[in-house]
């Protein structure tokens, strides 16, 4: 039996992204073992290195994308560059992209092409309307794709402003479907032998995201309407004000309910015929979430979690980012890990979320900088010294 010490070892993504989508999509594969070789515009490279903050003058926004990969610098509208990218390409497992589509197609190196050169060749297009549809050629960031998907319709207080998801979950969601996609084709290649295209929407994917509301809809026929920090089905499962700050406590069915009025010294909720089931508690919140708001008022957030969670009810304190890294069980998880960059020293990033037992993702090393590896990838590649030299000079590397 074969030994491996990561998931995906072995696997050769050659990732053309930029900004945010594509890069945490190759990402995620990295972090699994694949050896992720990001393909940048020389002198320019990924937008994301121009975006703040910065750090002895590297983009923290970059880094905390893009690390465990390498840095090839290539020109793709130069013919060398072509040339030299159609023969990576024959040792590439993945290629992955988040250009507008057609154009790769435009550069002579679409998945027509690619697919020729290495039939099994994963092809992954990340975009903001994926490659068929009206919309196909239209450009896309996440505040688009959160606006256009129906989840800034949902995020606000009741009769407030609509409001995009604070981390940009458009961005996020696309690439974590995009890896499963990848996943899922490589998987397939193992009984076929061939690879595919691997198209991936964003706004595909934040209508996956709507979960419960498109159920909502359809049973009503009313658009759903912004809730808040409560949850539109389940009643109590939302945030309460406490004397200092909030708390949030879910009383998920009608056992946790009854647990729930007891440890707050409300007892008579319990049997409170507007309330005897989670359809009365959620059709009359109006009229439940004063009694709560008043009782929650008396104790602090931290009274309130040790007296609730001795009950047995799931609840938890609003941590800001600062308590979020320094939290215990994110701690005891590696959620937050230290890195030593070249050029912007220590830093702390997020962790592997994924926890396999045999073959653990981890974080190796830290993003590159701008055309770090571009000579040990050319020459792990069939390139000679000479040639690569001859590269730079033509601008092609």
């Amino acid at each position: 039996m074969a030994v491996i010490n990561s998931a995906l070892e072995g696997i050769i993504v050659l990732d053309l992204s930029r900004v945010l989508a594509a890069p945490y999509c190759g990402m995620i594969l990295a972090d699994l073992g694949a050896e992720v070789i990001k393909i940048e515009v020389p002198g320019k490279g990924d937008d994301a290195r121009e975006y703040p903050p910065f750090i002895n003058g590297e983009s923290g926004y970059f880094m905390s994308l893009n690390r465990n990969k390498k840095s090839l610098t290539l020109n793709l509208k130069h013919p060398r560059g072509k040339e030299v990218f159609k023969t990576l390409v024959k040792h590439a497992d993945v290629v992955l992209e988040n250009y507008r589509p057609g154009t790769m197609d435009k550069l002579g190196l679409g998945y027509g092409v690619l697919k020729e050169i290495n039939p099994r060749l994963i092809y992954a297009a990340i975009s903001g309307f994926g490659q068929s549809g009206p919309y196909a050629s239209k450009p896309a960031y996440d505040l688009i794709i959160q606006a256009m998907g129906g989840v800034m319709s949902l995020t606000a207080h009741p009769g407030g402003l609509p409001t995009r998801v604070g981390s940009a979950i458009g961005d996020i969601a696309a690439g974590m479907f995009g890896a499963i996609g990848i996943l899922a084709a490589l998987r397939a290649r193992e009984v076929t032998g061939k690879g595919q295209l691997v198209d991936v929407a964003m706004l595909d994917c934040q209508v996956a995201l709507l979960e419960n509301a498109i159920a909502r809809y359809w049973a009503t026929g009313k658009a759903p309407l912004p809730t808040g920090n409560r949850h539109p089905s389940i009643t109590p499962f939302q945030a309460f004000p406490t004397k200092d700050y909030y708390v949030i406590c879910a009383a998920g069915n009608d056992k946790l309910w009854e647990k729930f009025c007891q440890a707050i010294g409300k007892e008579e909720l319990v049997h409170d015929p507007r309330f005897e089931s989670n359809r009365l508690r959620t059709e009359n919140i109006a009229e439940l979430e004063p009694i709560l708001f008043e009782v929650f008022r008396q104790k602090t957030t931290a009274e309130w979690i040790e007296i609730i969670e001795t009950a047995g009810i799931p609840c938890g304190p609003i941590n800001t980012v600062d308590k979020v890294v320094n939290d215990p069980q994110v701690r005891a998880r590696e959620m937050v890990v230290e890195i030593d960059h070249p050029v912007a020293g220590k830093q702390l990033i997020h962790g592997v979320p994924v926890k396999l037992s045999d073959t653990p993702g981890r974080v190796r090393q830290p993003a590159p900088v701008l055309g770090q590896h571009t000579r040990e990838v050319l020459q792990k590649y069939g390139l000679t010294a000479e040639e690569i030299n001859l590269l730079a000079q033509e601008g092609v590397v």
